[in-house]
């Protein structure tokens, strides 16, 4: 039995009014009523960041079952980048749906999987040749990845980096490096998986050279470099908390996996399709990677995930061994090509760029009054700022969820991350406007000289 919910039952996408607007308290009592549902139907295992009911969404904004309207600076950690319910994306998906909703494309191939490959292949870093396939989610890209690699190079060791985040799934839990929430209790994972340091400025304060040299040293002691199949890192690190490395660090790791012949997979699950003010985080460092992993953003909110890598590195599985009943579903094909359309034609990058400049001009203010932003970083509209505790430069967990807590208190959604859990990200959608991007500031701004 679903709620009586008669806000005049918002539509989505740009027509919603572009406005905070708080009417109750969040949560206020039709959204309380389905997370008391949520409480005793869904497992205790799926938590929640904002303690709302959605019903719509579009620009800038999400609206609740009361009517509040809150400014969105998450995009559903970075998926609607394009903007939730995109006129584009949800008449491509209307007219997919009418036609067909399924055929497996592993039984009945149609032409939206196809045309999907060809736009990666055409849009990701390089101008070799390419092929892709086509999963759900972010992890399961992933885990894809690490196959295709460990067939082509007939090694089995893969090196992933501190604060990775990869997925959920057992070898993707591998991967991450985070414990909590993500892997305690969970285990035994995988094998063959290994850890390196990363870049991290901000607290190891060395150069690219210097920190890839460290990473390097590492790989070749403790694993051995002809016993490598993949090394994977995210260009700019997402949950373990928008780490940017040093200039130099991701061009002299590539360097060192082509001299060893070791398969180098940029995971740009977040980091992809404009986000960070190029199509690809990758391009911004000057890397082209042999894998590259896609989700999140790819398809305007419907689940699509992808591999996408040189030809001779995706060939090397026999047939059959690549696929899943719903990798590629033809919807989420169909939002994928319709919103790449919007990345490349709407002056999305553009936009990306114009974000990021609001939000450091924005973040770096408030650092310089506040000593306890202790870093301010990120590219394009992926942004973050690091609160640590001034006199000793340790994190400070409990004010950066303090300060998240106190903002969607006043209906705007911001998202914490890192793997001390001292980062608040900023991940707006691009359809946000600048005035509503700058109220929901205004609120962040507030919230920390409140606390």
């Amino acid at each position: 039995m679903s709620i009586d919910i008669d806000i005049a039952a918002p539509v989505g996408g740009p027509a919603l009014p572009q406005e905070r607007r708080l009417v109750t308290s969040i949560p206020g009592p039709r959204s309380q009523e389905v997370l008391d549902r949520k409480a005793a139907a869904v497992s205790a295992g799926i938590g929640h960041t904002v303690p709302v009911a959605a019903v719509a969404a579009g620009g800038g904004v999400v609206v609740d079952a009361d009517g509040n309207s809150l400014i969105d600076l998450g995009s559903g950690i970075a998926v609607t980048t394009v903007g939730n319910a995109h006129p584009a994306v949800v008449a491509a998906v209307q007219e997919q749906a009418a036609r067909f909703t399924h055929t497996c494309f592993m039984i009945s191939p149609y032409e939206p999987y196809v045309a999907v490959a060809e736009a990666l292949n055409r849009l990701t870093p390089g101008d070799h040749m390419k092929k892709s396939a086509l999963f759900n989610s972010g992890a399961e890209a992933v885990e894809n990845a690490v196959k295709i690699a460990r067939i082509h190079t007939k090694r089995q060791a893969v090196i992933a980096f501190d604060h990775a985040y990869h997925g959920r799934t057992n070898l993707t839990m591998a991967l991450t490096a985070k414990a909590m929430p993500y892997k305690s209790g969970f285990g035994p994972f995988a094998g063959e998986v290994y850890r390196a340091p990363l870049s991290y400025p901000f607290h190891d304060g060395l150069n690219g050279a210097d920190a890839a040299a460290r990473a390097i040293s590492v790989i070749e002691k403790q694993v051995g470099a002809g016993n490598v199949a993949a090394v994977i890192i995210e260009p700019i690190q997402g949950e373990g908390g928008f780490i940017v490395p040093a200039d130099g660090f991701l061009p002299a790791i590539v360097e060192w996996c082509r001299a060893n012949g070791v398969v180098f997979i940029a995971d740009e699950v977040q980091t992809g399709f404009a986000r960070t003010g190029a199509m690809f985080a990758s391009e911004l460092f000057g890397i082209v990677p042999d894998l590259i992993t896609t989700a999140k953003g790819i398809a305007g909110g419907l689940p699509l995930a992808a591999v996408t890598g040189r030809a001779e590195i995706m060939d090397a599985s026999h047939t059959g061994g690549l696929g899943g009943t719903y990798g590629g579903n033809p919807i989420a094909c169909a939002a994928a090509l319709a919103a790449i359309d919007a990345f490349e034609n709407d002056g999305l990058i553009e936009r990306a760029n114009a974000i990021g400049d609001i939000l450091r001009s924005r973040l770096e203010a408030m650092q310089a009054a506040d000593p306890r932003i202790g870093d301010v970083r990120g590219r394009g509209a992926m942004s973050a700022a690091e609160f640590v505790d001034p006199a000793t430069g340790e994190p400070d967990a409990a004010l950066t969820a303090a300060v998240a807590k106190a903002c969607i208190a006043e209906g705007v959604i911001v998202l914490t991350c890192g793997t001390y859990g001292n980062v608040i990200r900023f991940l707006p959608p691009l359809s946000i406007g600048d005035d509503l991007l700058n109220e929901g500031l205004d609120v962040v701004a507030a919230a920390l000289a409140a606390h």
